[in-house]
């Protein structure tokens, strides 16, 4: 098993909560939930059970009809997976609890009880058929799960020193020189490439053959496009999904939904939208009507822009017009000699990384009165009592038009401004310019 941070999280959930709450895991298929926690089960906890509710036989499932008599149903678990329940020192896990809704409305009564530990995972939690007849329990925590971050694909590499070297070279505000830059950015880029899907991590570390990683994330979005099926059957989120890489590459001021789905408006899909938002599949960015600290109050819920939960994901999506994407692409990708403009693929990955810090996403923009393009500000982040501003370019290119145009209109309202791009740590008056692969300190 790779390490992962949410490790940390569930002991601190363990300590703080001491049976008083159940923990709800939710991330997309694949992110690697199921691992952490049995893992987290096995190393923290006397004895546990596991109910898979995607294989789980119908009788485990009728157990849960009726919940009245709890020392009926540990019985009836402790027989059918033969584990001895310890009060207090035992886990009981409900795995893809969204496919069985009384299990997750049974959390309640097994809570209130107190004589063990639960853990529930789950993907496309929220969807309105699978919770719409149960009582949603409030004694539920959750924490979302991610992709594998870069500190941790590195630590997957074997790699426990590069992270932190970048933090201090973030910190102390001075370049790390050329040649470093270029061997850290070859690095990251293969972050990119590989992605953070733990299956993914593990074919190139076994194979360290591209071809083989991208098969395997092509299994990860057939099974994402299966299960936007099944919620979905007119094929529209899944339509959506695919066009992302497109829709990004337009350098559009949002997400064109016309272009996607005929006779289709952004007003009249937010329930797919929210759909996809749920499923941790997607990052929604919203356009921020008026900057600010209180962004998420005056956000456009008809205009936003879509990037995948995992630039991984997002490469291959790319290349789907293929069966297969081929070692030559990957390793243009990872020299950066691909002769294409790549400004959306850097663009996803500073979602993905802004995203796992615990940031939601926002951008802006505004009218440019000297062309005929808008102005575009591709992040904005709240810090303090100010915001962050975020230009992403996938050159080295110290050009920031829409940051200075920004500045000039809200100067007031700026703590910081940021450049991401592929060259050295540097300063343009006022903007402070970074390699991509420090963003998650920003």
């Amino acid at each position: 098993m790779f390490k992962r941070k949410i490790y940390d999280k569930l002991l601190a959930w363990k300590q703080e909560s001491a049976g008083r709450t159940a923990l709800l895991i939710e991330g997309a298929r694949r992110v690697g939930k199921s691992t952490v926690v049995e893992e987290f089960a096995k190393n923290e906890y006397e004895s546990y059970i596991l109910i898979d509710f995607s294989v789980v036989p119908k009788a485990v499932r009728d157990l849960f009809d009726d919940m009245s008599d709890l020392n009926y149903f540990f019985l009836q678990l402790q027989l059918r997976f033969r584990v001895d329940l310890v009060e207090r020192r035992s886990l009981i896990i409900f795995d893809e609890v969204q496919l069985c809704p009384l299990a997750r409305q049974a959390i309640k009564h097994l809570v209130k009880d107190h004589r063990y530990d639960y853990i529930e995972t789950g993907s496309l939690i929220s969807i309105h058929k699978n919770v719409k007849d149960i009582l949603i329990p409030s004694e539920e925590r959750k924490i979302s799960m991610y992709p594998m971050d870069y500190e941790e694909f590195l630590w997957a590499v074997g790699d426990t020193s590069t992270y932190n070297l970048i933090r201090k070279c973030f910190e102390s505000g001075k370049p790390v020189g050329e040649s470093v830059n270029r061997k850290l950015m070859r690095d990251f880029r293969l972050y990119m490439l590989v992605g953070g899907m733990p299956q993914a991590v593990n074919e190139y570390l076994t194979t360290n053959n591209f071809k083989m990683v991208d098969a395997v994330k092509r299994d990860i979005l057939k099974l994402y496009e299966d299960d936007f099926g099944k919620i979905d059957p007119t094929g529209r989120i899944a339509m959506l999904f695919d066009a992302i890489p497109a829709q990004l590459n337009k350098n559009a001021s949002r997400y064109h939904v016309s272009g996607v789905l005929e006779n289709s408006r952004a007003g009249d899909i937010h329930e797919l939208i929210a759909e996809m938002r749920d499923s941790k599949t997607v990052l929604v960015s919203y356009h921020a009507n008026d900057p600010g600290v209180g962004m998420s109050s005056n956000k456009d819920l008809a205009k936003f822009k879509l990037f995948i939960c995992d630039t991984g994901l997002f490469t291959t999506l790319m290349f789907k017009d293929r069966d297969f994407t081929e070692n030559v692409i990957y390793e243009k990708l990872l020299s950066d000699t691909l002769p294409a403009n790549l400004g959306y693929l850097y663009e996803n990955v500073v979602a993905q990384v802004l995203t796992a810090e615990g940031n939601e996403l926002f951008y802006y923009t505004f009218p440019n009165e000297a062309a005929k393009h808008n102005y575009e500000i591709d992040f904005l982040l709240a810090r303090q009592s100010k915001i962050c501003p975020i230009e992403v370019k996938s050159s080295g290119y110290r050009t920031h038009s829409s940051l200075d145009a920004f500045s000039e209109k809200f100067s007031s309202r700026i703590l910081r401004k940021y450049l991401v791009y592929t060259k050295d740590v540097s300063k343009d008056k006022d903007v402070h310019c970074l390699p991509v692969y420090m963003t998650p300190f920003i």
